[in-house]
C-alpha cells in the first residue's frame, strides 16, 4: 500500500523555520507520510497569485494526495479554515480563496469548515495556524480520518474572482497571471479560447501591455536572439518569453497588465 502523500505550498520561504515545523507536526501526527514541497516561494501574501499556481500543478499528483496550501493574509482573523474534497484529491487551506482555481476546473465533493478541535493542536496560535491547524488537518487525512469528521459542512466558501479571457468582436481580452523566475509571462489566455481566432484570415497579433509581440513560436529555441515572442506554455497557456532571458524585463510587464490578441 501506497504511503500517504502530504504536498505543501506556501508562501513562507525556507529562510525560517516555518515550512520545517509544518512538517514536524505533519510528522508527529502521522510518520508514515510523504512530504512533498509544491513551492515555499510564492509571492508573499499573494492569494490570487496562489491559486493560479495550484491550478496549474494539482492534477498532476496520485489520487488521494493531501494538498496543504497556506498563503493566509488573515492568519489570526475571523476568516474560516477548510478542508475540501475535489475530485480524487483533498485540500486543506484558509477560506480566503486560494482554491478557487482548483474549484472552477472541478466542483468539490464536499467542503467543511475545520471546526473540529480534537484535529488541531492544543492551542492554536493566532499567528500561525499553518501549524496548528492546517498542518494537523492535513496530517489527520493521511491517517485515515474522513474529511467530514473535521467540522460542519461548509457551502458559502471564498471564491475570487479571477478573471476569464473575455471575447470582443475579433479581439481575446486577457491579462498577465503569473512572472515566473525566468521571466515568462504567463497570460490566462488559453489554447481553447485562442483557437477560435484562427478560424479565419489573417495573422495573429498579441500585445501585452503597451507592448506588441510580433511572434507565435512552438519552443523558446525558435524565439531569435534579444526577442520576446509568444508560446503555448506547459499549461496550455499563452506566455511570452525570450531565450536565455526575462521577457518581462525587457518588457517591462507586471502582474495584472491587460492582454490583447487580436488578428489584423
Amino acid at each position: 500500500m501506497a504511503k500517504p502523500l502530504v504536498a505543501f505550498l506556501t508562501d513562507f520561504g525556507t529562510r525560517d523555520h516555518y515550512v520545517g515545523v509544518l512538517k514536524g507536526v505533519v510528522l508527529s501526527i502521522n510518520p508514515d507520510a510523504t512530504l512533498i514541497d509544491l513551492s515555499h516561494d510564492l509571492p508573499a501574501h499573494d492569494v490570487a497569485y496562489a491559486a493560479h499556481e495550484l491550478t496549474a500543478m494539482y492534477r498532476y499528483f496520485p489520487a488521494g494526495t493531501i494538498f496543504v496550501v497556506v498563503i493566509d493574509p488573515g492568519v489570526g482573523s475571523a476568516r474560516r479554515g477548510l478542508a475540501a474534497e475535489v475530485g480524487e484529491w483533498r485540500f486543506v487551506a484558509p477560506d480566503n480563496g486560494v482554491l478557487t482555481g482548483v474549484f472552477r476546473e472541478t466542483p468539490p465533493k464536499k467542503v467543511v469548515e475545520l471546526t473540529e478541535r480534537r484535529y488541531a493542536r492544543p492551542t492554536v496560535s493566532r499567528t500561525f495556524e499553518g501549524r496548528d491547524r492546517f498542518a494537523p488537518a492535513g496530517a489527520w487525512l493521511s491517517k485515515g480520518v474522513h474529511l467530514s469528521a473535521l467540522g460542519r459542512p461548509l457551502s458559502d466558501f471564498v471564491m475570487l474572482d479571477l478573471p476569464v479571457p473575455r471575447f470582443d468582436i475579433g479581439v481575446l481580452h486577457g491579462v498577465v497571471t503569473r512572472i515566473d523566475r525566468f521571466g515568462n509571462i504567463i497570460t490566462n489566455l488559453d489554447r481553447r479560447s485562442c483557437e477560435k481566432l484562427t478560424e479565419g484570415m489573417g495573422t495573429l497579433r498579441l500585445t501585452v501591455g503597451t507592448r506588441s509581440i510580433g511572434r507565435i513560436v512552438s519552443t523558446y529555441s525558435d524565439i531569435p536572439p534579444g526577442e520576446v515572442a509568444a508560446l503555448f506554455g506547459s499549461t496550455d497557456h499563452l506566455e511570452c518569453s525570450a531565450q536565455a532571458a526575462s521577457a518581462a524585463d525587457q518588457l517591462g510587464v507586471r502582474v495584472g497588465d491587460a492582454v490583447e490578441l487580436s488578428r489584423s
